[in-house]
């Protein structure tokens, strides 16, 4: 495929930060066995892969600003333009030494995603998509699954963890999604979920509380194969929100059914629960 400048600079910025990542994540499983402990080990890899990413996109477009996990916001001199990135999204599965982890970073020009990129360094997989320009897998352009119906719907999610999330109205979704589907899978990393929703991997995909620059690229790679993407409820998608559901226009419209199902069985449990008290 040909790619723009910009997509250019952005799976340059993405690659070398990749590489960065690749050398780290092979010393993890040998701090999985001593007594330093493999997090700070994590947060300095993180950070690596951060500086990589902000100093090769602030050099090709010095007026930009950002949004990224561990800097924050950047204003830059152009309000127009921001980045938002990930340096790992995944980052659980890379302390763990799973292979399950990606670089994100999306370009959000008057506060749309327009463009974006994912790579996942362990698989030498380079997700890209730019508005218009359609969407994909290193040079195999990409289309979202056609499956039609529920039973043959493979889905992906994130499930709640210590300290996160309803854990309550997860298990009330997931109860409803697995009666009528051939699964779920919780891969561990919003972006790449998303991307394999691109990629007809995942019919479909949804989850609540998720950072923009989990999603960001992500989302725009899902509208170039063809997707849908909504927020959980139905109502417009905001990547700075933090919910959605996405899938091929059936699949979606199905799921969003069933979590509608799901939350007013929920809700109705929650009363249940409180008139009890």
């Amino acid at each position: 495929m040909a790619r723009s400048a910009l997509l250019t600079v952005m799976t340059q910025a993405a690659l070398k930060a990749g590489r960065s990542l690749t050398r780290d994540f092979g010393e993890v499983q040998n701090l999985q066995v001593s007594m330093k402990g493999p997090a700070d080990f994590v947060s300095n890899a993180d950070r690596k892969a951060e500086d990589i990413v902000f100093q090769e996109l602030s050099r090709a477009r010095p007026d930009w600003g950002f949004l990224m996990e561990e800097r924050g916001i950047v204003e830059g001199k152009d309000p127009t333009h921001r980045w938002i990135v990930d340096p790992l999204d995944g980052t659980t599965n890379f302390l763990h030494g799973i292979p399950v982890f990606a670089v994100s970073i999306a370009l959000e020009r008057e506060g749309q995603i327009v463009a974006g990129v994912i790579f996942n360094p362990a698989t030498d997989e380079l997700y890209s998509a730019e508005r218009g320009g359609g969407a994909f897998l290193n040079d195999r352009r990409l289309r979202v699954a056609a499956r039609q119906t529920m039973n043959e719907a493979l889905f992906g999610t994130g499930i709640p963890f210590f300290g996160r999330g309803d854990h309550a109205r997860f298990l009330f979704e997931a109860r409803q999604i697995m009666a009528e589907s051939s699964g779920i899978r919780r891969m561990g990393a919003a972006s790449l979920d998303l991307a394999y929703v691109a990629a007809g991997r995942f019919d479909a995909y949804w989850e609540w509380s998720v950072h923009p620059w989990d999603i960001a690229a992500g989302s725009i790679l899902v509208r170039e194969a063809g997707g849908i993407l909504t927020s959980v409820d139905g109502s417009k998608f905001d990547h700075m929100k933090g919910d959605l559901a996405c899938g091929n226009e059936m699949i979606h419209k199905l799921l969003l059914g069933r979590l509608a199902s799901a939350d007013a069985s929920y809700q109705r449990a929650r009363t249940g629960s409180a008139a009890t008290e």
